[in-house]
């Protein structure tokens, strides 16, 4: 004990949470375990499609998140771990892992090297939603990538009353809306014709889906502005992240989305740079259709 008689600060202990995937390798999950265990690593495993109030009653005092899984896995901690302010590191155990940090066979070196303190924090904006009627908000969501709100049964198409910061942007008749972050610009956004942001940016993105005037094209906006869709003509749907269950849209309804007030603490050791590295390998960004001479 020091002079003054106050304890000296010792480092929290770490408790991993390690999300799996519904048919994860039994092998990737046993190296997982194993190599927290060879740092003397608390760590308690929950599956991604299982109840989620069984996941956020044992978060509290997790210092890292650890998925196994593809993309999809790493969407599903994101939502979980990113109001808490937990770390996440991605292991992509799926077809493409365009999120994820490492690779299956780089569980052990991925861990050591984040006890190690040898990485560094990427923020992600994670996106906030608000489904309102009459006034009331009948839905709340976050997601990583983006909200979809498209016709749903024999809908015609759409019409929506797009608003920014309080400010009329237009009216515009399509398919569908999406309002996507920097991150989700390379998914769904991406194949609706959106462009590529830098996924550290904090700006939003509105994509029309399918819109009726050929001038209608996806807008860029910067941070701190709420963006408003009001549902003119409907009915609709809404999800966010691709979730297996939407929720039902109606003419009237409007979705508020905006920037959560927390980011997402992603887990990274290559350097930023290697952002543009991975478009083309993973989604073929600047690869040549007619092979170079």
């Amino acid at each position: 004990m020091s002079p003054s008689g106050a304890r000296r600060a010792t480092a929290p202990a770490h408790s991993v949470c390690i999300l799996r995937a519904p048919h994860a390798d039994r092998s990737a999950v046993a190296a997982t375990i194993k190599a927290l265990k060879a740092h003397k690593v608390g760590a308690w495993a929950a599956d991604r499609d299982g109840p989620e109030s069984a996941v956020t009653s044992q978060l509290k005092g997790t210092t890292l998140m650890v998925t196994l899984g593809g993309d999809g896995t790493f969407l599903a901690g994101a939502r979980l771990a990113a109001p808490r302010g937990i770390p996440i590191l991605g292991v992509n155990l799926g077809r493409l892992g365009f999120l994820t940090e490492v690779e299956a066979d780089e569980i052990e070196d991925g861990l050591a090297r984040f006890f190690k303190g040898a990485y560094r924090i990427e923020e992600r904006t994670i996106l906030q939603v608000t489904l309102l009627r009459g006034g009331k908000d009948v839905v709340r969501a976050i997601g990583l990538n983006e909200v979809v709100v498209n016709r749903s049964g024999d809908a015609r198409m759409l019409r929506v009353e797009i608003d920014v910061a309080g400010q009329p942007v237009g009216v515009i008749d399509a398919d569908g809306v999406m309002v996507a972050t920097a991150t989700g610009s390379t998914a769904y956004a991406l194949a609706s014709g959106g462009p590529i942001l830098e996924p550290t940016l904090r700006d939003l993105v509105v994509v029309p889906m399918n819109p009726f005037a050929l001038t209608v094209r996806p807008i860029v906006f910067p941070p701190g502005q709420d963006i408003s869709l009001a549902i003119v003509r409907g009915p609709a749907e809404m999800r966010v992240d691709g979730a297996r269950r939407g929720s039902a849209v109606e003419s009237g309804d409007t979705l508020r989305c905006g920037s959560h007030a927390r980011r997402l603490k992603v887990v990274r050791f290559s350097p930023p740079e290697a952002f543009y590295r991975r478009l083309g390998e993973k989604l073929g960004w600047g690869r040549p259709l007619v092979p170079m001479k």
